[in-house]
């Protein structure tokens, strides 16, 4: 079991910054998994130039090939981008001529005037499960500073964005529940890595190693190519995202010590908005005692007060989620203009509480979350389960009762979702299946990782809600020479919120910037 006794925030320095590096000396061969064997793309060198979508160096990539399609270049303030799409199979295990394939899209980015200079690779991975990465407006932010020296490359990880997404609509054309999880299966990191390679060896003649940058859960994809595919990889920048390494299904350890973080949040909110505490209690009680136990969405759903818990997800984890909560909170009203007519939630604020969920746009979310800590076992609906354990703590309605404050939920998915969110309604049955599915394949080779060589920097947040300090610094010790700058100045979302210094950092701890000491 993972716990944590780590002091509050007052009794540290306001800006927590300490570093570490571990070590591993004994050399080791690496171990690949038959079962998701990752390709070695080196392999079949003389296949791949067949089909290679550019030669000579890295600007000529605009040469279209059946399994690549590039497209040209076009223009955001201060940047150059052009489109990639790739046609993968959907299971790399089948020989590529006989699985049946989908199509992978990237975005290739790089400062204004350097679309002809040979510059290396970096990979984005996107926080997930079942988000896209989104295209940059501007050059700015984190991008800014990757473009100084790298040619940026966005992958929409395979189901979302662009890269045959399965959204609400298109998963409706599976015939039934069990063929949408025997396609769901190939949807997780160790796909995601193959993707990876294959795109790298397409967009690369040289098909040098890359580095790759990887947020949240982003980072799980890149520890995962940690262990399976090294040979693809100069350097890796982890960003809020070590992930679990344990055997079976690390789930339940996971949402023990995420349970516990959530109450500090809570405890947090409701400090800085002590008025909320009101607010919050009289929305539960008005859901509760409404007709069908809660209020009618904009979207069709209903607002029951564990639904409302779950903006938790967003607001409570990230920078400005407790403003934006607090704003929300305020406009839960319908003013009383006509005498004699009741109170009533406003339209204002139901909408916003759809705002602050995505699961209309994103419900691979909700489907695979808990699948990212699986393998060879199955989670059993791991959230709901220890969210048992804690005697009543999350239970709005009996908070509302005897005057407590009610506590939003976290990065949870639980089952009652399917039945209360109406965009994942007809997904039940599958949501169940994939809660019961056991045959996962591996997603980590630990032996790999503590023999490791790829040199790895990682920002762990201190008081990450997401992505806890304990199981970050466990996961640490198992990856050798990894180095950690660990910090509370920012929350999860620091990445995306500092501009370039989070890369700036990371980047100076791998190119002798910030030696050791």
């Amino acid at each position: 079991m993972l716990t944590t006794n780590a002091p509050a925030l007052s009794f540290i320095k306001p800006f927590l910054l300490f570093r570490f590096r571990a070590f591993s000396t004994s050399p080791r061969t690496i171990s690949i998994f038959p079962a998701t064997k990752l390709h070695s793309f080196h392999s079949r060198r003389s296949r791949v130039c067949t089909f290679i979508a550019m030669t000579g160096n890295n600007a000529t990539a605009g040469v279209s090939s059946p399994e690549h399609v590039a497209g040209k270049w076009y223009s955001v303030p201060d940047l150059r981008l052009r489109d990639h799409r790739f046609t993968v199979p959907l299971d790399y295990a089948l020989d590529r001529d006989v699985s049946p394939k989908i199509s992978l899209f990237a975005r290739e980015v790089v400062a204004v005037g350097k679309e002809e200079q040979s510059l290396p690779y970096l990979l984005f991975l996107q926080g997930g499960p079942g988000f896209e990465c989104r295209g940059p407006t501007e050059s700015s932010g984190w991008i800014n500073k990757a473009c100084e020296e790298f040619r940026v490359v966005l992958m929409d990880q395979r189901g979302t964005g662009l890269s045959t997404p399965l959204s609400v609509s298109s998963m409706l054309q599976m015939k039934s529940a069990k063929d949408l999880v025997d396609y769901l299966k190939h949807f997780r990191a160790d796909s995601i890595v193959n993707d990876a390679e294959f795109i790298r060896v397409r967009l690369d003649p040289d098909a040098k190693p890359w580095t790759v940058l990887g947020q949240s859960y982003g980072g799980f994809c890149a520890v995962t190519y940690l262990s399976f595919a090294p040979q693809g990889l100069k350097q890796v920048l982890l960003t809020g995202g070590t992930p679990p390494l344990g055997n079976g299904c690390s789930a339940d350890s996971v949402y023990r010590v995420a349970f516990e973080q959530v109450i500090r949040q809570n405890e947090k909110y409701y400090k800085r908005f002590p008025q909320d505490v009101e607010i919050v209690r009289e929305i539960v009680k008005h859901l509760a005692e409404s007709e069908g136990g809660g209020v009618l969405l904009p979207s069709g759903g209903i607002l029951t007060p564990r639904v409302l818990q779950l903006v938790g997800l967003s607001a409570l984890g990230s920078s400005t989620g407790f403003e934006r909560l607090h704003y929300m909170l305020e406009t839960a009203w319908d003013p009383v203009i006509v005498p004699g007519a009741p109170k009533l939630l406003s339209y204002c604020f139901l909408k916003a509480v759809e705002n602050f969920l995505s699961f209309d746009t994103n419900p691979l979310y909700a489907l695979m979350q808990e699948t990212i800590y699986c393998q060879g076992a199955s989670s059993q609906w791991s959230a709901q389960r220890i969210r048992a354990e804690y005697e009543g703590k999350f239970d709005a309605i009996k908070a509302a009762k005897e005057g407590h404050p009610v506590l939003f939920t976290g990065e949870m998915i639980f089952p009652w979702m399917f039945d209360e969110i109406h965009a994942l309604k007809p997904f039940k049955e599958a949501a169940n299946l994939l809660a019961e599915k056991k045959d996962w394949t591996p997603l980590y080779n630990i032996e790999t990782l503590k023999n490791n060589k790829v040199p790895v920097a990682a920002a762990v947040y201190y008081e990450d809600m997401y992505v806890n300090f304990k199981v970050a610094m466990e996961t640490a010790s198992q990856i050798a020479g990894i180095r950690l700058w660990i910090t509370n100045e920012y929350m999860h979302s620091g990445l995306r919120d500092a501009g370039g210094k989070v890369l700036d950092h990371l980047l100076g701890m791998l190119n002798g910037k910030k030696p050791l000491f």
